[in-house]
């Protein structure tokens, strides 16, 4: 399964928060409610990561560790627009390496 729920609470943060931060970024994401949220539907405690679209583009084990620390770094100051403008041209740097399959 390419899908993981993720808590961004320990962060301080709601879904809502995390999914636009990480939007700036250019790391698309879904906000979503985990099991047992205690928070509203329209700013819930997860996010919803989905790997699919990375997979097919032929990124493995060692790009998605790197994505990772963006996601990290971006949700752990979820409003700083300059790291997070310059986390959406590594992402860039990053996707022209790997080109959708046509």
């Amino acid at each position: 399964n390419h899908l993981m729920l993720v808590d961004v609470t320990p962060l301080g943060i709601g879904g809502k928060t995390a999914e636009s931060a990480l939007d700036c970024c250019g790391i698309t994401v879904n906000m979503n409610m985990i099991p047992f949220d205690e928070r509203r539907p329209m700013d819930p405690s997860g996010i919803r990561i989905g790997t699919a679209a990375l997979t097919t583009r032929g990124m493995g084990a060692a790009e998605m560790s790197v994505i990772g620390q963006w996601i990290l770094a971006a949700l752990k100051k979820a409003d700083d627009e300059q790291l997070h403008e310059r986390i959406r041209g590594q992402v860039r740097e990053l996707c022209a390496q790997f080109p959708v399959p046509s």
